[in-house]
């Protein structure tokens, strides 16, 4: 048998997805430490909401992970993390717009004149190396606004990172029915190596049978 029979089969475990390549993912990075170092120059000891949002952010971060480990077998699991990912930016979003209301400071939106840099710097940029260096100098306004934004960017990029996973899923369905295409896969390749087996047999028969009656006539 030859070593063909691997061709037309379909892996069945998912290539894992390079989380610390996927922006979102480096964007969350940045908002968990952007939110530790916020609720310690901020926010007094003892305030339960350092906890609430250094978690929030923290899982949010880790949520993408875990859901990229998970994928490679479950689309159904990494969706589920990636949904509770979302859901842990969207608390943190809401802690920091509580922030600014409680404090009578300012949201900013299209119409200050801070906003368009904001954005372009926070489209710009996806690492941690290049905002570490305005933690200890931004105000708790800048650093709320700029978290305000990453949150936004965020959500909008794992929105569309999981309606990609949802298509996949559509298309390839889950591990049982790559098992089965899989198995079906393997049981095709056989069946294709045993009738070109059959021809080859047959075909060598045939030439056997012409060779001896060659011989018979040189006889």
């Amino acid at each position: 048998m030859n070593g063909n029979n691997s061709k037309t089969t379909k892996p069945i475990l998912r290539q894992q997805a390079n989380w610390e390549g996927l922006y979102f993912y480096q964007k969350a990075v940045v908002l968990y430490q952007l939110t530790f170092t916020f609720t310690k120059r901020f926010l007094i000891r003892g305030d339960r909401t350092i906890n609430q949002m250094v978690q929030a952010a923290r899982s949010g971060k880790q949520n993408i992970v875990e859901g990229s480990a998970d994928g490679v077998t479950s689309t159904e699991m990494e969706l589920k993390l990636l949904n509770v990912a979302r859901s842990s930016i969207k608390e943190l979003k809401e802690d920091y717009e509580d922030y600014l209301t409680s404090r009578h400071l300012i949201r900013w939106d299209k119409n200050h004149n801070r906003y368009d840099g904001m954005l372009q710097f926070c489209r710009k940029h996806n690492k941690l190396e290049e905002y570490a260096g305005f933690f200890s100098k931004w105000t708790d306004e800048e650093m709320a606004n700029i978290a305000l934004t990453l949150c936004h960017m965020v959500d909008k990029m794992m929105t569309t990172y999981q309606k990609q996973l949802e298509q996949t899923f559509i298309e390839e369905g889950g591990i049982k029915e790559r098992m089965t295409a899989a198995r079906l896969g393997y049981r095709t390749n056989q069946r294709d190596e045993i009738t070109r087996l059959k021809q080859e047999l047959e075909a060598a028969h045939q030439r056997i049978a012409e060779l001896e009656a060659k011989l018979k006539g040189q006889d």
